[in-house]
């Protein structure tokens, strides 16, 4: 069980104009600003449960992994995860969480995977029939047997990801915490590390937090959104909830042989080139049955598609809404 109330946490930076002048003018007297990076932060997560973090660049999402991590200590408030503080009992509080970081690695450059990978074992003090039940699943799950061997800066970044997922649960965490994991992937590493992380969920239980800006991670991993923005839990639901919330609209596909003479009220045209039609319609004006009905009365309907507002566009109408 993950729980944070009212969690604040601010950041003291030095600010200076350009110039060599004001370089040496900031050796003697320096002039700060106070950024405050979390407002008053509070929810709570469930064992077992996959959540998605989201919000633009510089919202606070970070920030609030680091001091579930332990790494910060927040300004003021509370954070509780599986009954400890994570900066007072950072020892057995990274005993229980794993972390990847997408832009920061945690094996060693110029080092054998497997090298590393004993090296986190002695970390964390995992006991070898443990660690090697542990890597043999990930290394099967993961397909890194051909990898091990290899240094680590002689991977691509998928393979370096996939790696990285693989040393943050060698010590079997109840909590996983990924930073951007999927960020640079190609499009089949990014599905093979999608799938391993709802397997790992489904049979483990694992508790995963997600933050990212890449909303296919979003729907294809979490039913729950956390969206944070200035600092400031703004939405807590679900991703269709969210959807809803958004925009009431539906979009309707129809591959078609004919001619479409007229469209009647509530239906809006997003598209229309010969044999395709693209409408918009809100369902409480206009019943998406009804709509179909309508097309079908004129032309002979081919094919027919139906979808609601794309998480993309629905977190971009998000942030134009709380102006984020």
């Amino acid at each position: 069980m993950i729980t944070l109330q009212n969690i604040n946490k601010s950041f003291k930076i030095a600010k200076r104009k350009p110039g060599f002048g004001q370089a040496v003018k900031a050796l003697f007297s320096r002039e700060y600003e106070t950024v405050r990076a979390l407002r008053d932060v509070s929810f709570t997560i469930g064992d077992g449960e996959m959540v998605g973090y989201i919000g633009p660049n510089g919202a606070g999402k970070s920030t609030t992994i680091k001091l579930m991590c332990g790494v910060l200590t927040p300004d003021s408030g509370t954070c509780c995860i599986d009954g400890r503080t994570p900066w007072r009992d950072r020892i057995a509080h990274a005993g229980n969480i794993g972390v990847v970081f997408g832009q920061r690695s945690q094996l060693w450059w110029d080092v054998p995977v497997c090298d590393s990978f004993e090296l986190i074992r002695d970390i964390y003090k995992v006991a070898q029939p443990e660690y090697r039940r542990n890597l043999e699943e990930l290394v099967a799950l993961l397909d890194l047997s051909e990898l091990l061997k290899t240094p680590t800066r002689s991977l691509s970044l998928g393979q370096r990801m996939r790696c990285e997922l693989a040393a943050s649960l060698l010590h079997s965490p109840k909590i996983l915490f990924l930073d951007e994991p999927t960020i640079g992937l190609d499009a089949v590493s990014k599905i093979a590390v999608r799938q391993f992380i709802k397997k790992l969920n489904g049979e483990r239980g694992t508790t995963v937090i997600l933050t990212t800006h890449d909303m296919q991670d979003i729907e294809a991993l979490t039913e729950r959104i956390l969206l944070i923005g200035k600092g400031q839990i703004l939405l807590d639901g679900s991703l269709q909830e969210l959807k809803k919330l958004a925009s009431k609209k539906k979009t309707v596909v129809f591959e078609y042989s004919g001619e479409i003479t007229a469209l009647r009220a509530g239906l809006a045209i997003a598209e229309q080139k010969e044999g395709r039609l693209v409408i918009e319609l809100d369902p409480e004006v206009c019943a998406v049955s009804d709509a179909i009905a309508h097309v079908s009365s004129q032309v002979e309907v081919l094919d027919i598609s139906v979808s609601d507002i794309s998480a993309e566009e629905m977190v971009a109408g998000l942030y134009k809404e709380y102006h984020i």
